[in-house]
């Protein structure tokens, strides 16, 4: 009987980035603060068994990519802007599981923040 493999979980949490989001014409003006929290999983034993970058998901790339298109982007809906992060995240090929959740801060009166969550898993 095989081993299970050590399947890593990797927490990316409270990203704080700015970006133009929403529809109303101060959001399309202005950046606005947004906080973006990754979860993923990917098997990680050659990573475990070899100790080197080389055989690990390198989560340092992965948020660079995602600031990058955070930052540079502009977006009406939360739930756009968080499919595009599931979409950069699932592009890494070792990813078998994600979930991103961004929250928009002080998005409601009364409120902290209103978030949206997506998730995808490979087949």
């Amino acid at each position: 009987m095989q081993a299970a493999p050590n399947l890593a979980t990797i927490r990316i949490k409270n990203l704080r980035l700015r970006t133009f989001i929403g529809i109303k014409e101060e959001e399309i003006s202005n950046r606005q603060d947004v906080i973006v929290n990754v979860v993923l999983q990917y098997p990680a034993d050659r990573a475990v068994a070899f100790n080197h970058i080389d055989e690990a998901l390198n989560y340092r790339t992965i948020t660079k990519h995602i600031i990058r298109h955070v930052e540079e982007g502009r977006f009406q809906l939360l739930e756009r802007l968080t499919r595009e992060i599931l979409d950069i995240v699932m592009s890494y090929r070792q990813v078998l599981h994600a979930q991103v959740e961004i929250d928009k801060p002080h998005a409601l009166r009364f409120s902290d923040s209103v978030s949206i969550t997506l998730s995808e898993s490979r087949a």
